[in-house]
């Protein structure tokens, strides 16, 4: 093992033992058997090496969701990787922490391609025409409650101590993303919404579909502009 990888392997479990997932260099630097000058050589500072535990975290994360392949329903792969997403969390709760800190300066680009998998799965989703909001509001509003509720439960688990908290939460935000049809809401509740169900959620499939095959009858820019009017009909609050 190189002394970089020795490195970031203590620096990792010294943050998953850590009371508060701090640590030192000082201490990484000792658990490791290097002097300061091999860690700064390598990662600069400590916001470096840190970046570095954070990098290498994401990319624990996404190993699952890199190798899976897209199940027929993106419902229940959206479920999936919610539930996925929660008990990683609980599982590493210094790095969770650690990974959607504010004081990372610059998002991993791991993290971005986390938001890209699941915008992925929601345009499957708005390509069946289950899928009531534009695939990349949809995906903003879906990984914000994620990461929020994740972070409840790994940072406050004596007020959060319900875990079905998670799925409450999930239910109700996928309620808001899919058609009511799609997340069993019921007859009543789909004949209830009306109109104000199905302009967005056909505005939402038609530009997923012409995103993912566009027509030769338009030109770029024309298509640009039909997608931009189709995410505002989607994007709407009728509220």
């Amino acid at each position: 093992m190189s002394t970089k990888a020795r490195i970031l392997e203590v620096a990792a479990a010294l943050v998953a033992e850590s009371p508060n997932g701090d640590v030192s260099t000082r201490a990484v630097c000792e658990a490791a058997g290097v002097g300061a000058p091999a860690l700064y050589r390598h990662f600069g500072d400590k916001e470096g090496l840190l970046s570095a535990v954070v990098d290498s975290g994401w990319e624990k994360y996404l190993a699952t969701k890199r190798d899976r392949a897209p199940g027929t329903d993106p419902l229940q792969d959206l479920r999936d990787g919610w539930d996925n997403h929660t008990e990683f969390a609980l599982q590493n709760p210094n790095l969770y922490r650690l990974m959607n800190s504010p004081a990372m300066r610059t998002p991993p680009a791991a993290a971005l391609e986390a938001h890209r998998i699941l915008t992925s799965d929601l345009q499957r989703a708005a390509e069946q025409g289950k899928l009531r909001l534009a695939p990349e509001l949809a995906a903003q509003i879906i990984m914000s409650a994620n990461v929020g509720v994740a972070l409840m439960l790994v940072s406050r688990p004596a007020t959060f101590s319900d875990k079905s908290v998670s799925r409450r939460v999930r239910d109700a935000v996928h309620a808001v993303v899919f058609i009511p049809e799609v997340t069993g809401s019921g007859p009543d509740a789909a004949a209830a919404d009306g109109d104000e169900v199905e302009v967005p959620a056909t505005a939402a499939r038609l530009g997923a579909m012409i995103r993912t095959s566009p027509s030769p009858a338009f030109t770029p820019a024309e298509t640009g502009l039909l997608t931009e009017w189709l995410d505002r009909l989607s994007n709407t609050s009728r509220d």
